[in-house]
């Protein structure tokens, strides 16, 4: 019988959505319309299981799953001998340190004697040593932001995305601890088949990756510019040039970095480059 992979999603949440479609862009077929914890894909060879987001490490750790997706955040916090193979490029945000707004402290070092709220305890702790302040750790599981005004603490440990909540409960970030975003982890012991099909998916997962950070160009280019525009159009390996029905001009194509994007635009421009078309890349594979 062959091997199954068996991948842990969080069941809800805001990394469940970006997992899902992840799947979904690497043409894993996976249908969770009656909320199954448990569901086969119907054509690849992974088996996921829904899960709560903080017992995906140790479930990957024990082996209950092979892979998951999970927060970086909850990985570090949960510290299970498991292995991250590949940061995912969603779930973007920080684990950061909030004070009131119009309070006394400004700074970390305004903290020592202090209390702070969290529910990132073990991540908040080793910051706290690295940097030799002394304060006292209140863990909770939820509402972290409401604990200075409740009396509870006097600054909070807890993650950020766009700093609304925050603003609404009047507090201010003074220190970033950890930048997270969602990675995929392993256990560390897979089989020789496991590790196959691991290998297999990761292959998709680089080519969906490498699409969204990359766009395809395609303009008109005068002939006597063209040495020019190819050295700012790498591509893959070197554009490609064809020439048009008009005397003295040519059709480039090529690919360009998502970083590089507008920089490389005006530079084209500058060199002649005209009727400048750009399209996303579905996959790339390289």
């Amino acid at each position: 019988m062959s091997e199954t992979l068996k991948i842990a999603v969080q069941k809800s949440g805001r990394l469940y959505e970006g997992s899902m479609k992840l799947l979904k862009e690497c043409g894993i077929e996976v249908s969770n319309g009656n909320n199954q914890l448990r569901v086969t894909a119907s054509n690849f060879p992974i088996e996921v299981f829904f899960l709560r987001d903080d017992d995906i490490p140790e479930y990957v750790q024990d082996s209950v799953a092979d892979i998951g997706f999970v927060g970086e955040n909850v990985a570090i916090e949960k510290n299970k001998e498991v292995e991250t193979i590949k940061k995912l490029g969603f779930g973007k945000c920080r684990l950061s340190i909030a004070v009131p707004k119009s309070g006394e402290l400004q700074s970390i070092s305004d903290l020592k004697g202090k209390k702070i709220a969290t529910s990132y305890p073990f991540i908040l702790s080793n910051f706290l040593n690295e940097k030799n302040i002394s304060a006292s750790i209140h863990e909770i599981s939820g509402s972290v932001e409401i604990a200075p005004r409740i009396g509870l603490a006097e600054a909070i440990c807890d993650l950020v995305s766009s700093g609304s909540t925050l603003f609404t409960n009047e507090l201010k970030e003074i220190e970033t601890i950890l930048k997270s975003e969602a990675i995929l982890i392993s256990n560390k012991n897979l089989s020789e088949g496991k590790k196959v099909i691991l290998e297999s998916l990761l292959f998709r997962l680089n080519a969906v990756r490498k699409a969204k950070n990359n766009k395809y160009v395609l303009l008109n280019a005068p002939n006597e510019n063209l040495n020019t525009i190819c050295k700012l159009l790498p591509g893959m390996k070197s554009p490609t040039i064809l020439p048009l029905a008009e005397e003295g001009w040519s059709s480039v194509h090529s690919v360009i970095s998502e970083t590089d994007f507008w920089n490389i635009i005006e530079q084209l421009k500058a060199n002649g480059a005209q009727g400048i078309l750009v399209i996303p890349i579905e996959k790339m594979i390289v």
